[in-house]
């Protein structure tokens, strides 16, 4: 298998990411609870991580792409870095206009989402992983793991710990290998699904 090339997004993979992302996640157990409807599910998911992606993440250098061998986009990380991870006021001002567009009628839905998540996350200064994902058509390739690898290389270049949420129970191992520990379950109230928080100390 060739190697995977991984390096920051610039500018021009912002809307190539999202749609990955959205991509990766139409199966979620997390993004079907946020959009039943599954055709609002694939308009409002690209929505969201562009949104997020454009006034939050690539704003602090949180954001890696790794290519296909065309050079295409195949999979990205959306990373925040330690004492970065909640939204500042300005940035979630911008973001409001295109979560709404996203969201539609489910913005309640997405708003007791994200505060349930962030009443769980950890104080402790920690990088972020708040998205992995990679397309559908290219998974098998490696593009997650080197991913994966890219940052956390420099978690522990750092010796800063990590943190995740994994939305689905069968994502656990894998992020294990890693050296990712469950530490609790997140309940998303209403019937909403339950997340895995996953903690790694550096190495």
């Amino acid at each position: 298998m060739d190697a995977v090339t991984v390096r920051p997004a610039d500018p021009s993979d912002v809307p190539a990411a999202g749609r990955v992302l959205a991509a990766a996640f139409d199966d979620d157990p997390v993004t079907e609870w946020l959009w039943p409807d599954v055709g609002s599910r694939r308009t409002g998911l690209p929505r969201l991580f562009g949104t997020l992606i454009r006034h939050h993440h690539f704003p602090l250098g949180g954001v890696e792409v790794a290519l296909a061998p065309d050079g295409s986009v195949a999979g990205a990380t959306l990373w925040d870095p330690p004492g970065r991870w909640r939204q500042s006021a300005l940035s979630q001002l911008r973001s409001l206009p295109g979560l709404i567009h996203a969201f539609g009628s489910r913005i309640l839905a997405g708003a007791e989402f994200a505060g349930t998540v962030e009443k769980a996350h950890p104080e402790e200064p920690h990088w972020y992983l708040s998205t992995i994902g990679t397309d559908p058509s290219a998974r098998g390739a490696g593009h997650g793991t080197a991913l994966m690898n890219s940052r956390l290389a420099r978690c522990d270049a750092e010796h800063a710990p990590a943190y995740l949420e994994s939305s689905k129970e069968s994502n656990v191992p894998y992020y294990e290998r890693f050296g990712f520990e469950v530490t609790g379950e997140i309940v998303i109230p209403n019937g909403g699904p339950t997340l895995w928080a996953m903690w790694r100390a550096p190495r």
